[in-house]
């Protein structure tokens, strides 16, 4: 019978797990990934970036345009000899254009590297909700094994106390033992079975999470495979939060973010700058055209456009002199925004130090509870065991017995959270140093 009771047991665990398809940590961490809009957007932003740091380096190059146009004067025009006749007359022109800039305070260069800081910043972003949507992840995948152990638990409180209710209907039926004597494990068993369903609750919903999260379009066939969580546990080792805050200071995403930042309004200080400057320019044109005068014989098309072709060079300087104090306060505005571009960077650090030092206190706080809870599983599960022999030779009531399983359940499920706690807390300090 209790092996019956056990196949039957085992089978609403498996439930959530048969047909299912089954995704490690690390492949609900890539398909989140891949699902995540912010993500995306954030990608698009990046490409953004790129496209403005590929034009930056292409205002180095020179301009080269062409240029048409067709014009027709009706009354008084003014004929090649330049004399104004009392006739009709159109014109039609061709010309090509190139102009490069020589010199102008180094403002490209300057844009330059500032477009260039500006994709290295949201590479940096990028990172950035990428490690927060792996922190979520993660705490939403051990939530689902924290919630796969109480079930188990559940099972396992209803599988102890059905085998106890066997051994009682077997001592009633050979008249050792009153009928009454089953009612209390009887009204236990009911607890435990409304516990039960509260602990499958508890995993759907847990489930529901993470498929949320990773933003799964069907997830009615959705569960999660891990190693047990021993290993995740042993496999970390609680480092100093001063090792930690010193990793975290040099790779964290958000830390290269701010000091990108700062660099890119250093060169907008620059920037402003350079318009104090004069601007230098080179520019070249060849053109000609066509003239028809009204009254008058006019030499062929193709004749005239070879006559009167002409070519020009020429430098352009614009120095400024007084621009209603514009540059004056660009320059201003960018020393203010470049100062408090600083100060976040200082903001970020403390911010970091302060996540690590409350999230290795968290962390060593999980463990100590963790190791606590394990001495008291230990003690429970000897004071349960001390119990059921105390019960089976009739020195124990029933009463007894549903105390010390009791206590003993809420010690599993105590160590499971706390075992599962320790984990998450973990799995935050690694993510913070790497």
């Amino acid at each position: 019978m209790k092996l019956r009771y056990t196949i039957l047991s085992l089978f609403l665990l498996l439930l959530f797990t048969v047909s299912a398809q089954q995704y490690t940590l690390e492949e609900c961490v890539e398909t989140a990934l891949n699902n995540n809009r912010n993500v995306k957007q954030q990608m698009l932003n990046k490409q953004q970036r790129e496209i403005a740091y590929s034009q930056a380096k292409s205002d180095l190059l020179p301009n080269l345009n062409a240029s048409a146009g067709q014009s027709f004067v009706f009354g008084r025009s003014i004929g090649l000899d330049n004399v104004y006749e009392n006739t009709n007359s159109s014109q039609t022109s061709f010309g090509i254009n190139a102009g490069i800039t020589l010199f102008d305070g180094l403002r490209m260069k300057y844009n330059i590297d500032a477009r260039r800081a500006e994709v290295s910043a949201s590479d940096a972003d990028l990172e950035k909700f990428k490690d927060d949507i792996e922190m979520s992840v993660s705490t939403a995948f051990l939530q689902v094994l924290l919630q796969k152990e109480l079930l188990q638990i559940a099972i396992q409180q209803i599988d102890l106390t059905k085998a106890n209710i066997g051994v009682q209907s077997e001592l009633i039926e050979s008249g050792k033992l009153a009928k009454g004597e089953k009612y209390e494990l009887e009204a236990q068993l009911a607890r435990e079975e409304q516990n039960l369903v509260q602990a499958e609750s508890q995993l759907k919903l847990a489930i529901l999470d993470l498929a949320q999260i990773m933003e799964l379009d069907d997830f009615s066939n959705f569960d999660v495979i891990a190693p047990p969580i021993e290993s995740i546990i042993n496999k970390e080792q609680l480092v100093s939060s001063y090792d930690i805050i010193q990793s975290a200071l040099l790779v964290r995403p958000e830390i290269d973010a701010a000091n990108r930042r700062h660099e890119i309004s250093l060169l907008d200080v620059k920037i402003a700058r350079s318009r104090l400057y004069p601007t230098l320019t080179f520019g070249a044109n060849i053109g000609t055209g066509y003239y028809n005068m009204g009254g008058r014989t006019n030499a062929p098309f193709g004749q005239q456009l070879k006559n009167n072709m002409s070519n020009s060079l020429g430098f352009s300087m614009q120095v400024p002199i007084f621009n209603k104090f514009q540059t004056r306060n660009s320059i201003r505005s960018a020393k203010i925004a470049a100062e408090n571009s600083r100060l976040e960077i200082d903001q970020v650090k403390i911010d970091l130090r302060k996540r690590v030092e409350q999230a290795f206190e968290n962390a060593k706080g999980a463990k100590s509870k963790w190791q606590a809870t394990q001495k008291a599983e230990t003690a429970g599960q000897e004071s349960y065991r001390f119990t059921q022999e105390k019960y089976d030779g009739g020195r124990a009531n029933s009463f007894e017995l549903f105390q010390s399983k009791t206590n003993l359940a809420k010690t599993l499920a105590d160590q499971a959270q706390a075992k599962y706690e320790y984990a998450f807390r973990l799995k935050i300090l690694e993510l913070l140093k790497n």
